[in-house]
């Protein structure tokens, strides 16, 4: 059976089952409100919920270009887990207290989400199994050894190593050498929260605009009011916050702030019962490895498997994707990953397809932030781990705004300033060497090589990903 995808763009799989929804109306004309939030996904959303359930008379609007849940929100691969973008650097720069800080603040947003969607009834396909990952070469279990030790050194004890026999116990995942489990993630169907959480906050009262692409936006002047600039009129407000992720290079301004990477995902026809009894995946648990260029997968509600990787990882000039459209190269890769990983896959048919862009700062570090006098705040640069750090993200932006000092406006994250990418050609060359580097170092390790290979740590040390 070939890896060419029954559906192939169409936004993501995760919108088969739903339908792409109807868009909102746009806006109609210029607005004052007291925050306008620019993107509709998981970061502006969250950021509407609370400030709405914190201060409801305040003037809330969310301005999205397409429909909420276009972007990564509705595109990722569904893993709601406690990683976070930078806890390294921040520790190195901040001091480790404050990188324990904040990884107790993002185990806490897992089961916060958990706990509003059952609040709100947001039906999101929620398991919270733990997080797998496994190691398959020496090279990888080396790896996974200095990662659970650093998990140890950061306050998760509760991370276990596992050993080739416990961990095929977990998961059947064919040449297994041992695995780390944590219990700091569940498995979630992420179009089914993007858009249940924007019923919610539609409900609250947010003015949601969807078809309304922000053009420019523009720090306070002498009103005193900064602003959000659109082909239908212009937003005015206290606070604009920018939530825009990997889109945000399409704002004038922008374009080096933060790279958009591509991953991309395919999703098989549901797998029988013979499948599932061969390779377990009963808790639902999260699968990830140790891979250079790592993969990530899902046993989905109705028993598929949804992987994903880097595909084509960036695109010439910062450009951004329409469909979620992906060439059928990366199909066979991550086809090859999952018929390396489960063996009893082969001959499954590919149902779908897809992919989107995430943001990525320079130095791999996520940030939050309001600066009071341009009245211009924003989120983002998760690098791919933003299903819960988005949650994190919406509550500290809400303590911002309303001027609260909190545990969560002293986290490191907090106003951390990050360098601009390089112009072109050096952008589009540096990533798509350093994913060259990572292939070409996977390749090695599982052709025999014991040890990390030196050519994937000088693409750490001059990517700054670690």
């Amino acid at each position: 059976m070939g890896t060419s995808a029954t559906a192939n763009g169409g936004v993501s799989f995760w919108y088969s089952a739903l339908g792409t929804p109807a868009p909102r109306p746009a806006l109609d004309g210029p607005l004052d409100v007291d925050v306008a939030i620019v993107g509709g996904g998981y970061t502006g959303l969250w950021a509407a919920y609370y400030l709405k359930a914190a201060e409801p008379s305040l003037r809330v609007a969310v301005l999205e270009q397409r429909f909420c849940g276009y972007g990564a929100s509705g595109r990722n691969g569904g893993w709601l887990y406690n990683g976070f973008a930078g806890r390294g650097a921040f520790a190195r720069k901040y001091g480790k207290p404050a990188a324990q800080a904040m990884q107790r603040a993002m185990n806490e947003a897992v089961d916060e989400v958990i706990q509003v969607c059952d609040t709100e009834g947001i039906d999101a396909d929620v398991v919270k199994g733990g997080v797998l990952e496994v190691a398959r070469t020496p090279a990888q279990l080396k790896r996974l050894d200095a990662f659970v030790a650093a998990e140890h050194s950061y306050g998760l004890t509760e991370v276990v190593r596992l050993d080739a026999e416990q961990a095929a116990a977990q998961r059947a995942v064919d040449g297994t050498l041992g695995a780390s489990w944590t219990p700091h993630g569940a498995r979630i169907q992420p179009a089914k929260l993007v858009l249940g959480l924007a019923e919610v906050v539609a409900r609250m009262g947010v003015q949601i605009y969807e078809q309304t692409p922000v053009t420019e936006i523009l720090p306070a002047a002498g009103t005193g009011r900064a602003r959000a600039v659109t082909a239908h009129g212009t937003v005015t407000a206290h606070q604009v916050l920018r939530c825009t992720e990997g889109f945000t290079a399409n704002l004038p301004g922008e374009q080096r702030s933060w790279l958009p990477m591509n991953s991309s995902m395919i999703v098989t026809a549901p797998l029988p019962a013979s499948f599932w009894a061969s390779v377990g995946w009963e808790g639902h648990a999260t699968l990830g490895d140790f891979a250079h260029a790592y993969m990530y997968a899902q046993r989905t509600a109705d028993d598929r498997i949804a992987l994903g990787g880097r595909g084509v990882p960036y695109r010439f000039g910062s450009r951004t994707d329409n469909d979620g459209s992906t060439a059928q190269r990366t199909v066979d890769e991550l086809y090859a990953i999952l018929t390396r990983f489960f063996p009893a896959a082969r001959g499954i048919g590919v149902d779908h397809a897809w992919s989107g862009v995430l943001g990525v700062p320079r130095d791999w570090c996520c940030t939050v932030a309001l600066d009071r006098a341009s009245g211009l705040g924003w989120a983002g640069g998760y690098v791919g781990s933003g299903v819960t750090t988005t949650n994190l993200a919406g509550r500290t932006l809400r303590d911002l705004v309303l001027e609260r000092d909190t545990e969560l406006t002293v986290l490191p994250w907090v106003g951390h300033k990050v360098r601009r990418w390089e112009p072109e050609p050096l952008r589009w060359l540096g990533v798509h060497g350093m994913y060259a580097a990572y292939h070409w170092a996977d390749r090695q390790e599982r052709d025999g090589r014991a040890t990390t290979s030196p050519v994937a740590r000088v693409a750490d040390l001059v990517s700054r990903r670690h």
